[in-house]
């Protein structure tokens, strides 16, 4: 072996990576990067899950309750409400994990050692979080009540293990088996309808590659005309899609759903726009197929994995994941997609997320043509 052919060889290898933008980051950053979305998203501990509280006792002994709930950090107090309806527009948009439910008599109940039944409704369109939630109300109110009635317990010569006065009554809403396909059937296809987004990328890579991009550079066609005609035969093959995986979600997987179809399937071409525009971003600046293909893992792939909620809940996460979880195109579908099969909800509670998937179609759209040039790099 030759020293001097092996150094030519490792010279130009160097230079080849510096010159090439998409190769330099991909060999230099994705580990580190990788890491820390992978640590991120698999060493997560629920935290932070929030929950409602409807009280009809309103004392000073409920309040303490409360606040006992709450304390720490694995719950948070989204909101006390005044009604069962509100408790249901909550679960509806997905604001809270869980509700509890006070009775009128529950301090005078807690003082007489009487049977105090706390109603806890768990959200079952995830079900780690709802069990999460449940476990959590069921361990703090159970410390609470033993600590409260302690010093009666001593008093009438009752011990701890004979009196058991707490009685939870649990009902689990949209989900009452907590049956993980129910829930991770609905967010898998939000992640693979997505996966068209990686093909426009090595489409442009392609083209570039084999010269073939030459002849549409040399039209009158505009930028923007030239990427969203590129796009519209993804959307068109996800949409079919769309028809595909709702029959195999119904029939294969026995998943309800349960929303308006039509409504679900504009959406879908809203985010499907959305995420092909992403991966118009990445074809417009690398210019080889296999950096286009290991780009488009890191940004679209991996992250729809771990940062949309589908495994692991958003509220959960560390705020600049959750800054992050949000730019992307998947975590909205994701709880659109969750919304129509299990709870059913409508444009009035979904207008948000489809907001945000027009607006990130329309930038992402903007930015892939404003960075374009009708010229070969």
């Amino acid at each position: 072996m030759s020293l001097n052919h092996l150094w030519a060889v490792t010279r130009k290898e160097i230079r080849h990576i510096f010159r090439d933008k998409g190769t330099l980051i991909l060999v230099g950053l994705t580990p580190t990067l990788l890491l820390l979305l992978l640590a991120y998203a698999l060493l997560i501990d629920f935290k932070h899950v929030p929950i409602a509280v409807l009280d009809y006792d309103r004392s000073q002994t409920s309040r303490q309750f409360i606040d006992q709930i709450v304390a720490g950090e694995a719950l948070d107090l989204y909101q006390q409400v005044n009604s069962l309806q509100e408790i249901d527009g909550l679960l509806e948009r997905g604001s809270i994990k869980a509700a509890i439910i006070i009775s009128p008599e529950f301090s005078r109940q807690l003082m007489s050692v009487q049977s105090i039944p706390i109603q806890v409704i768990i959200d079952g369109t995830e079900p780690q979080g709802g069990e999460f939630a449940m476990d959590q109300i069921s361990r703090r109110a159970e410390a609470y009540v033993t600590a409260r009635l302690a010093g009666q317990e001593s008093a009438a010569g009752i011990s701890a293990a004979e009196l058991q006065p707490l009685e939870l009554r649990v009902r689990t809403w949209y989900n009452p088996g907590l049956k993980s396909s129910v829930d991770l059937v609905p967010g898998l296809i939000s992640l693979v309808l997505g996966l068209p987004g990686m093909s426009i990328a090595l489409t442009l890579a392609r083209e570039r590659e084999h010269g073939t991009l030459e002849q549409l550079l040399a039209t009158p066609v505009g930028r923007a005309e030239l990427l969203v005609g590129k796009m519209i035969p993804y959307v068109i093959s996800g949409l079919l899609n769309v028809f595909l995986t709702t029959a195999i979600a119904l029939w294969w997987f026995k998943v309800p759903f349960r929303g308006n179809f039509g409504l679900y399937f504009v959406l879908s071409a809203v985010f499907m726009f959305a995420v092909l525009s992403m991966g118009m971003i990445i074809g417009v600046f690398i210019k080889t197929q296999a950096a286009s293909l290991a780009l488009s893992m890191l940004v679209i792939l991996f992250p729809g994995f771990f940062l949309t909620g589908i495994f692991f809940p958003i509220a959960s996460m560390p705020a600049e994941m959750r800054s992050e979880a949000l730019a992307l195109p998947g975590t909205h579908y994701a709880i659109i997609t969750r919304a129509s099969y299990i709870t059913g909800v409508g444009l009035s509670t979904l207008w948000p997320y489809a907001l945000a998937l027009g607006a990130m179609w329309i930038g992402y759209t903007g930015l892939a043509a404003l960075f374009f040039r009708k010229k070969l790099g």
